[in-house]
């Protein structure tokens, strides 16, 4: 049974938008912005990392300037169902040279893998080398990303 997660007060919730928005801000920029001194800011932030709501911060680097110009979302159906394979498959492919992500879904795929790739050859070449020819992979679906934006849809969750 899922459980209703704690109330976050106003405080919380502005700290969380102004870190999603720019995860780096100093302590001071960020109590000027929410409107409390820089000791509260400093003790809500551990507490939200105590909480669980922040399990990290992140660097978005831009992958087209390292060459990789290409990115996709490849649809991976398995073999079968059996609890090794899901597993073993799963601990690989998170080390699939150009996975950024990976998806256990529910529905007629098993997984959804955000792979990033210099060209559509290089892309072909790990369809061909790392999913057709994995013994657990008995079929896969390659949709190309024409672009990518991040949502802000979160913020309904903390209202």
């Amino acid at each position: 049974m899922a459980t209703n997660p704690p109330e976050l007060d106003r405080i919380d919730r502005e700290l969380l938008r102004a870190l999603s928005r720019n995860a780096r801000a100093s302590g001071s920029a960020l109590a000027a912005e929410v409107g409390v001194a820089e000791s509260t800011v400093s003790l809500r932030i551990r507490k939200l990392q105590a909480g669980g709501y922040i399990r990290g911060y992140h660097v978005d680097i831009d992958l087209e300037a390292l060459g990789a110009s290409l990115q996709a979302l490849i649809a991976v159906r398995l073999v079968k169902h059996a609890r090794s394979e899901i597993d073993e498959f799963r601990a690989a492919a998170t080390h699939f040279p150009g996975v950024l992500g990976l998806f256990h879904m529910a529905g007629a795929e098993d997984y959804l893998l955000h792979v990033a790739a210099r060209d559509a050859s290089e892309l072909r070449e790990f369809v061909l080398s790392y999913l057709t020819g994995h013994p657990a992979v008995a079929h896969t679906e390659t949709n190309l990303i024409f672009e990518y934006a991040d949502g802000d849809g979160w913020q309904e969750l903390v209202r």
